[in-house]
């Protein structure tokens, strides 16, 4: 009657054999595939830069308009440009820990 669907409950042997079943898979990719190409590794650059860069932008502008609009400065352009930065870099964070 040992449930271990809840992380909390599993044995540490558990979390140890599945951090080596998972090592293993990524080395055995790694010999199959290879190591990824200089323009591989560049686009996956640049897909990082468009992950941060364009929500940060959408909520630029939509910021500079709601201010424009309503007449308030920056009132509402520094917040949604920080919550879009915030937005593309968890993005990014969670796509790059997909790859």
């Amino acid at each position: 009657m040992n449930d271990t669907s809840d992380p909390a409950e599993r044995e540490p042997q558990d979390d140890l054999a599945e951090a080596a079943r998972k090592r293993h898979e990524r080395r055995e990719h790694w010999r199959r595939e290879g190591e990824p190409s200089l323009m591989r590794q560049v686009g996956q650059i640049g897909m990082l830069g468009w992950m941060i860069v364009t929500p940060a932008l959408l909520c630029l502008f939509l910021g500079r308009w709601i201010d424009r609009e309503a007449g308030t400065g920056i009132f509402w352009t520094a917040p949604l440009l920080v919550a879009g930065l915030a937005a593309g870099c968890w993005s990014a964070w969670r796509w790059m820990h997909r790859q």
